[in-house]
């Protein structure tokens, strides 16, 4: 019997980006929601920014739509007090040979590309966002144990059981998978998924630079993967930040793990050409396996799949969580849509028009990045001479290039 189970109309499962992000679009509604959070909840701001390690080594790299949309939620003045760093250009050039382009904002009569934030940043926004709503519930610390679908008399659609530990359960009428790339909710419920391994492993951190970044996101591609070095703000100081992120195969990045700081440092001063003089500094490093998967269906009745659950994809462009935000967005346009219209929000009909709006543009967007990771890969002559032609071409044709960017930030 289900009846004296908390009820809610909403089950989002994982209160990371994703998770918080759709709370906070589902807020100040009449819809019940619950987030569901194996771990803790952010309950402090992030400390000032005078030492590489207080940095989070995960940082965002956030696009104009992406901006806009946490605009509309009300938290980007929020993150704007905290800590971010605009970029209004974008230098990549190719390791192997001697091609290279700039993309500068100006060209698109843009103030700026996109921002970098530190991904707890903007879970720490949001969360404080939505500590005060009279219609978001918090269950944090509490693990997902399973979920089981029931139907209640004549009701032929199902209410989803979500069985907690400590013997708790909540039940909701549709319940949201956010809890990213290894995804319980996916598994459990047996989406079907296409992925495979890139044999690669990304390593983050949190550098000093000897030189200013100049508001500019640097990538150098290797036939062993790309490095990227991206904006952080100057510290109290002066110093000169940058995050990482270095994509390379799982022996090169076992490698680098090992390491000392000195080493790490030498070494990543060579692999970016010194273009910001010498790396002084380094965080503590992380690494993480890279695995592009594509869930085949977004939906069932019932149950939605957003951000890193539905889709991952190589970080070499940063698209992941602008990606996963754009899920979101519409995902909770269309749920608004038919609660107003008086229909059931976990019908598949419903989520049916946020796979269609969504499933097409990350599939294509994975489909670039592929091919991408595959250009840059290889290391023949006539492959490095078509790829000095095609930067070379792409920065002479205007309005090619301008596409291109604005593509990117998702600006018309």
């Amino acid at each position: 019997m289900t009846q004296n189970i908390p009820a809610f109309d909403v089950a989002i499962i994982g209160s990371g980006i994703a998770g918080s992000a759709l709370a906070c679009a589902l807020n100040n509604t009449d819809l019940k929601v619950v987030v569901i959070e194996g771990g803790t909840l952010p309950d402090q701001a992030p400390a000032c920014n005078s030492c590489l390690d207080a940095f989070d080594p995960r940082v965002s790299a956030l696009t104009r739509a992406s901006e806009s949309f946490l605009e509309q939620l009300g938290i980007w003045p929020r993150i704007s007090a905290l800590r971010s760093q605009m970029f209004d250009s974008m230098y990549v050039w190719d390791g192997e040979g001697t091609g290279n382009i700039q993309f500068d904002a100006r060209e698109i009569h843009q103030s700026h590309l996109g921002t970098l934030v530190e991904n707890r940043v903007i879970v720490y926004s949001l969360v404080e966002e939505l500590q005060m709503s009279p219609n978001v519930k918090f269950l944090q610390g509490v693990k997902v144990r399973g979920i089981v679908s029931q139907t209640v008399g004549g009701d032929k659609h199902p209410t989803h059981v979500i069985e907690l530990d400590q013997d708790r359960q909540v039940k909701a009428g549709l319940v949201v998978g956010a809890d990213g790339a290894n995804s319980f909710v996916r598994q459990t419920m047996d989406f079907k998924t296409r992925e495979w391994d890139y044999g690669h492993h990304g390593l983050v951190c949190t550098i000093q630079m000897e030189k200013p970044h100049q508001n500019t996101a640097w990538q150098r591609f290797m036939h062993t993967g790309p490095c990227a070095l991206l904006p952080l703000p100057d510290g109290e100081n002066g110093e000169h930040f940058c995050s990482i992120v270095w994509s390379a195969s799982v022996e090169e990045a076992n490698r680098l793990m090992a390491l000392d700081d000195q080493e790490f440092c030498d070494t990543l001063t060579a692999a970016t050409e010194s273009c910001l003089g010498n790396v002084v500094g380094a965080s503590r490093r992380f690494s993480f396996p890279l695995r592009q998967r594509h869930a085949l269906d977004y939906v069932q009745d019932g149950i939605a799949l957003v951000a890193d659950a539905a889709h991952t994809i190589h970080p070499l462009a940063g698209q992941g969580i602008n990606l996963g935000l754009q899920d979101v967005r519409v995902l909770a346009e269309e749920l608004l849509r038919a609660h107003r219209s008086g229909h059931r929000i976990g019908d598949l009909r419903v989520l049916s028009r946020y796979q269609r709006r969504r499933k097409g543009d990350n599939l294509m967007m994975m489909t670039v990045m592929e091919g991408f990771k595959h250009l840059f890969g290889q290391q023949s002559l006539a492959v490095s001479w078509i790829r000095h032609l095609g930067m070379a071409g792409v920065g002479q044709v205007v309005p090619l290039k301008r596409q291109i960017m604005k593509q990117a930030m998702g600006v018309r």
